[in-house]
């Protein structure tokens, strides 16, 4: 029988029951660490910029929505912010869907871009 299976042999019956102890906590713990570094904590500063933005929101800002739609912040509500997207034409959207801020004069350029 011992043809296929070799006999295990025990040399030092302490050695073997031994835990790997601090040192097999490095490599996990590492990994964690990467994980984190790389992952969670680029995407909790990102929520976290857009949380400060959606906040900053005031009447005259140029935006753009989760769905592209450029447009002039012309009221704002706690939940909901009416942008005009054309010369007075109105849409609503809930204050999470708005996307970026762009620079002054972004919407102005844009809707003489449309007009001619």
């Amino acid at each position: 029988m011992s043809f296929f299976i070799s006999d295990a042999l025990a040399e030092g019956g302490a050695a073997a029951a031994q835990e790997p102890g601090v040192l097999g906590m490095v490599f996990p713990l590492g990994i964690l660490a990467f994980f984190y570094m790389l992952f969670l904590r680029p995407q909790a500063k990102r929520a976290k910029e857009k949380k400060q933005m959606v906040e900053a929101l005031a009447k005259g800002a140029e935006v753009v929505t989760s769905g592209g739609i450029l447009g002039r912040v012309a009221e704002v509500d706690d939940n909901f912010v009416k942008i005009e997207i054309s010369d007075n034409t109105f849409i609503q959207v809930q204050r999470h869907n708005i996307e970026s801020m762009m620079p002054k004069g972004t919407y102005k350029a844009m809707h003489r871009k449309a007009t001619q």
